[in-house]
Order: structure tokens, then sequence, then C-alpha cells
């Protein structure tokens, strides 16, 4: 629907953004705490991967089944069998889901930047990217898009002013850059074949993304190791000498977590409204767990506290957001009483 309305069957987007935001606070903090040496022997994010990965697609496996969703998926028939299998848009779409899924975990290992300048960087850029998409999609771009644009755009430039750190890790940007990308085409393809009236539609979409999306990150992570070399050492690293470490069961948590963050993530953006409305609810359960991860983290002694700076992008973010939510649904409620 074209008014910022919520669709009114099946559960409320705003159960999905809660689950998403339950799962990506303490998946932000044990990464960054993982990472950082702060919770047993410090382990590398490409060493956390293989694992956290690993924990991930049995997650989704476990999901999958135990909703019994895995019945809408596309059938081909394999011999006497009727096997779930995705189309060639879902499974580009899982593939793009693979990459998001290893940027982000990532983005909180990299030495010498925070949480939140990070989901500033990934959050912010989706954001913007809204409102283009929904343009290329035929569908209206509201004023308060626009206004949206210009609040996250001015959050990005307090956040980043003065700051080395943009000038200084070309791994930081890109790793961005991938995630952005990956998530433009992504958002094309959710807003073609996904969001839809019938709820049957977007639960076939869902699954056999999911299908592809960690089986195709565990599987690119397997020949990473295989190779070994060079900076790859550590992805073999994470095959061979973290399922042995006492760090285990944390990678595992990360990974359960990671998956967490991907269903229901998914699960708000799929929702049937424009994605000047969905992105915002899914950006702003991101920002606000990075937000609580960093200032739980600062209570328990794990880490820093949140800078004036972070804290500033992170308020303008949240504008931005209340003006693409609460706006549209005003509107809509006015034109009912009108009418």
């Amino acid at each position: 629907m074209n008014n910022g309305e919520r669709p009114r069957s099946g559960p409320s987007i705003w159960i999905w953004a809660f689950g998403y935001f339950a799962a990506y606070a303490p998946y932000s903090a044990l990464t960054k705490a993982l990472s950082d040496g702060r919770l047993g022997a410090k382990v590398s994010g490409n060493a956390i991967l293989p694992m956290s990965t690993t924990a991930s697609f049995l997650a989704m496996v476990v999901f999958v089944f135990a909703t019994g969703w895995w019945r809408f998926a596309t059938r081909r028939k394999v011999g006497r069998f009727q096997v779930p299998t995705p189309t060639r848009w879902t499974a580009l779409s899982g593939l793009c889901g693979a990459t998001i899924l290893t940027t982000t975990t990532l983005a909180y290992t990299i030495e010498g930047v925070s949480i939140v300048f990070m989901m500033l960087l990934m959050r912010g850029g989706v954001l913007l990217m809204a409102p283009l998409v929904d343009a290329l999609s035929g569908r209206k771009v509201r004023w308060y898009s626009w206004l949206a644009l210009g609040l996250t755009l001015l959050s990005l430039a307090v956040a980043t002013v003065g700051r080395a750190q943009l000038v200084f890790s070309g791994l930081a940007v890109l790793n961005v850059a991938l995630y952005l990308t990956a998530y433009f085409i992504r958002l094309r393809f959710m807003s073609r074949l996904a969001k839809s009236d019938d709820p049957t539609v977007t639960k076939r979409y869902f699954v056999e993304e999911q299908l592809i999306s960690t089986p195709a990150a565990l599987l690119a992570l397997g020949v990473f190791a295989l190779i070994g070399q060079g900076s790859l050492e550590d992805f073999r690293r994470g095959f061979t000498e973290v399922p042995l470490s006492p760090e285990v069961g944390w990678a595992a948590l990360i990974g359960v977590l990671s998956q967490g963050t991907g269903i229901f993530g998914a699960l708000v953006l799929l929702d049937k409204s424009e994605n000047s409305f969905s992105v915002p609810v899914n950006r702003a359960s991101s920002v606000l767990a990075g937000v609580l991860a960093t200032l739980t983290m600062f209570a328990l002694g794990l880490g820093k506290p949140l800078d004036l700076q972070e804290g500033l992008g992170a308020a303008l973010v949240v504008a931005a957001i209340v003006v693409l939510s609460v706006t549209p649904m005003w509107e809509a409620r006015k034109k009912r009483a009108v009418a």
C-alpha cells in the first residue's frame, strides 16, 4: 500500500521490529566483545564467521521447519521427492542476504571503529536508498521521505566529521560498500516479488531466500578456509581451532542471534507497505539496539561510552525514522476522517 499504513493481515510489523531489536542488541555487543578479547582469548572477525555462520544455518533450519513455513516454498520433483527449491530471483536475493550476513558481522570486528559509528554508515545508507527503490518501483516518494533524507545526511555528517577513521580504513569502506550494494539489489527484488496482500507470497519469498543465504555464506567461508593463505588464514582457524576453543559457545551464540536478526529483519522489510515505511522501522530497531549494546558494554566495563558525535548522529537517524513512520500514519488517519 502507498499511504504508509501497516497491513492488517498477519502479525504487526512492530512485532517483527521488536524481535529484530531484541536479537540485534546482544548480537552486536557480543561480536564486538569477542573480537576485542573481552570474553576470553581474542578472536578475529574472520575466525568468528565459520562457527557463527554454522550456528546461523542450524537456527534457520529449526525456524523454517518449526513454523511450517517450508511448505510455502516452490517445489521441484527430485526422484520420488518434492524438494523445496528457490527460483532464480529468490536465489539471487539469497546471495545478497549472504553478503549482508557476513559484512554485518565483520563490521563490528574492525579495529578502532565503534558499533554505533558503523551502524550509522550502514543503516543510514540503507535508509537513504529506500525512497530511491520506491521511485524505481513506481511508488510515489512523498515530501516527508525527502525531509528524512536530509536528516539522515546530516546524521552521517555529524557522526563522521573530524574522525580520522574515515580516511584510514579501506576495509571499513569496502565492507560498507558491499553491504549497501547487496541491500539495494535485495530491496529491489523484494519490492517487485514479495510485497503483497497475500501472506503466502511473502512467506514463499522469505523461505526461498533463507534456503540460499546462510548456506551460500557458509560455502564461501569454506572455500576461503581451503585456500587458507595470507589474510584468509583466519577463516581456516575458524573451522579448525575455534570449535575446540573455550570461545566456541560465544561464537555459536553470536550465530544464533545473527540468524534472529536475519529472520526478523527480513520480515520487517517484507512488510507490504512501501520501503520508505518498512526500511525506517528496520533501521530504527538496529540503531537503537546498537546504542543499547554500546551502553551495556560500557556499564559492564567491556567497552567505551557513547561519544557525543555518535549520540547526536543516532538521534538524527531516529528523528528521520519518526518523520517517515509517524507522518504517513497521521496523513492516512486524516484522509479517513475526511472521508
